[in-house]
């Protein structure tokens, strides 16, 4: 039965949306460190206030970005959950996992790496125009979403470790070699959610048009073909 994504992939989108301000207060913020552990790494500026105004800042937006994060996961596998669905009505035998690895996938280790991209590429053609026998509208979105997702996953993950070991050593120069990896990890976190969004509204948009105009004229039957009189 087939349930309208759309006030779904409009909350995802607006979560994204959040997401995205989050990174962007993140990105300011170590902007902030950056500049301020360098001037201390360079003896222009001593432990200070506005050091610890700078580190006070750091940590609020890891506050603001886990929260934005946790909020837009819950719905956005909402959304994800109901296009699949809707997707199994378009075509039933077009799919390769079962609905359940819609969620599923994205918390198992090592095969949540392309499991979701399976499951999403498999909707998308389900939900391009016309039938199962013509052919679906090309991956570059979806491929260019997931890129860019593993992109900000693996960067987030190596400067998060790189900047646990600088706050450990306690250094300034230690935390300021470690900020570009930091700032390359919330940028490419800003870009995966940017694609995100256009990913979501692309295929609601999609999956409504399908809804309410139809598959399209459905493929000939090898009898009709080889006798067009019938």
């Amino acid at each position: 039965m087939l349930r309208s994504p759309v006030t779904l992939a409009r909350a995802a989108a607006a979560l994204l949306g959040l997401v995205i301000a989050a990174d962007l207060f993140a990105l300011w913020a170590d902007f902030v460190t950056y500049d301020v552990t360098g001037d201390i790494a360079d003896g222009a500026l001593g432990e200070s206030a506005r050091a610890q105004r700078a580190d006070r800042l750091l940590d609020w937006a890891g506050y603001v970005q886990t929260a934005a994060l946790l909020a837009c996961v819950v719905v956005f596998l909402c959304w994800f959950h109901r296009v699949r669905v809707n997707a199994e009505v378009f075509r039933p035998d077009g799919h390769s996992k079962s609905r359940g690895w819609a969620i599923g996938a994205w918390f198992t280790p090592v095969v949540n790496l392309w499991y979701p991209r399976r499951i999403a590429l498999d909707i998308w053609d389900a939900s391009s125009p016309g039938t199962a026998w013509d052919r679906p509208r090309p991956h570059g979105l979806v491929n260019a979403w997931w890129a860019m997702w593993i992109v900000s996953l693996l960067a987030d993950r190596a400067s998060s470790r790189k900047h646990a070991r600088a706050g450990t050593a306690g250094t300034a120069e230690e935390i300021y070699s470690a900020m570009p990896q930091v700032i390359f990890a919330d940028l490419a976190d800003l870009v995966a959610a940017a694609l995100a969004i256009a990913f979501v509204l692309r295929l609601t948009r999609m999956q409504n048009e399908k809804a309410l105009h139809g598959p399209g004229p459905v493929a000939p039957s090898p009898e009709l073909a080889e006798n067009p009189a019938l």
